[in-house]
């Protein structure tokens, strides 16, 4: 299913991953021939007692509806934002949680006694795109969602590069005199293309502020094609900065932004064609070409963590009485 070496014990070959968000938590059940057996999605606690608690009965819970037993189970992943230390299974500042500190890997596996590994709610999601996209050799996953994020797949591993950022192209500046973004610069890609920026931009009231921003542009509304457009523009930008730096072969994007479906698609596309319209060297690359958009609700974060957990070797899999 891809090049991560799974630790396949026997009687335990059910791999589970977790993707764990601000509100909730989406989980699979997959089998050795990586397939998904059952999915469900359950709330998120806030605080870290909470965040564990609903991460062990999610995993229960999966369990009960897979008709899984818990000892079937050889492996949970789980991703989840914030700064991860995926050796030592923690998870530190991931504010929408109410996490500053958590050794998470740690306590889940004493909870249950299944061993647990810890990544990068964006890093295991780009694990789980190469799989689902059938990409074998280099590419990166741009998250579209409240802010924007991306990771990088060579070969069936994340690369994470010298410190752990690479491919994070949310806050790269793009205009020296844009919107001032949360990080402190000005005119980052997330601000423009970002589903907070662009909702705090647009400032009227609505469940689904981007939603409402391209039915309102359709309309013929200013702003919203203002803010439309700097939507495909950033995310082009960020497609760009992308192949552009690492020389990957795809660009996949996903995020809640995605819901927007071939409306957000057939943007970036025409965006990426127009900015490349003056350089014989852009036009060579065809960005446009080398994008691709997973559907809306994909499984794609929750897959790759449950790869994230297949890591896991035999000699780290240890009983807990």
């Amino acid at each position: 299913m891809t090049g991560t070496a799974a630790a396949d014990l026997p009687g335990r070959p059910i791999r589970v991953g977790l993707d764990v968000g601000g509100t909730k938590i989406d989980a699979v059940a997959v089998d050795p021939a990586g397939e998904i057996l059952g999915r469900l999605r359950r709330a998120t606690g806030w605080g870290e007692d909470a965040v564990v608690d609903s991460i062990v009965s999610t995993v229960v819970a999966l369990a009960d509806e897979t008709g899984v037993p818990l000892s079937a189970v050889g492996s949970v992943g789980v991703g989840i934002p914030g700064l991860v230390d995926a050796d030592a299974g923690r998870v530190v500042h991931a504010v929408n949680l109410g996490v500053e500190s958590l050794d998470l890997a740690d306590r889940a596996e004493r909870a249950l006694g299944v061993p647990f590994r810890v990544e990068n709610d964006v890093k295991a999601a780009a694990l789980g795109a190469a799989v689902l996209s059938g990409v074998s050799g280099s590419m990166a996953y741009l998250n579209l969602g409240t802010g924007v994020a991306a990771g990088i797949v060579v070969d069936g591993s994340i690369w994470r590069g010298s410190r752990g950022t690479a491919g994070e192209v949310g806050h790269i500046s793009v205009d020296p005199h844009g919107r001032l973004c949360g990080c402190g610069q000005r005119g980052c890609v997330e601000t423009f293309c970002g589903g907070g920026a662009l909702a705090k931009a647009w400032g009227r009231p609505g469940a689904l502020p981007v939603r409402d921003i391209f039915d309102a542009a359709d309309a013929g509304d200013p702003l919203a094609l203002a803010l439309r457009d700097d939507l495909f523009f950033g995310a082009a930008a960020a497609v760009r900065v992308l192949v552009l730096s690492a020389d990957v072969e795809t660009v996949v994007i996903g995020g809640g932004l995605t819901a927007m479906g071939s409306r957000l698609d057939e943007g970036i596309r025409a965006a990426l064609h127009a900015g490349a319209e003056a350089s014989p060297f852009a036009r060579s690359l065809r960005l446009d070409e080398r994008i691709e958009l997973l559907p809306a609700g994909s499984p794609a974060a929750a897959l790759g963590a449950a790869l994230v957990g297949a890591s896991i070797s035999e000699k780290e899999i240890v009983p807990h009485g």
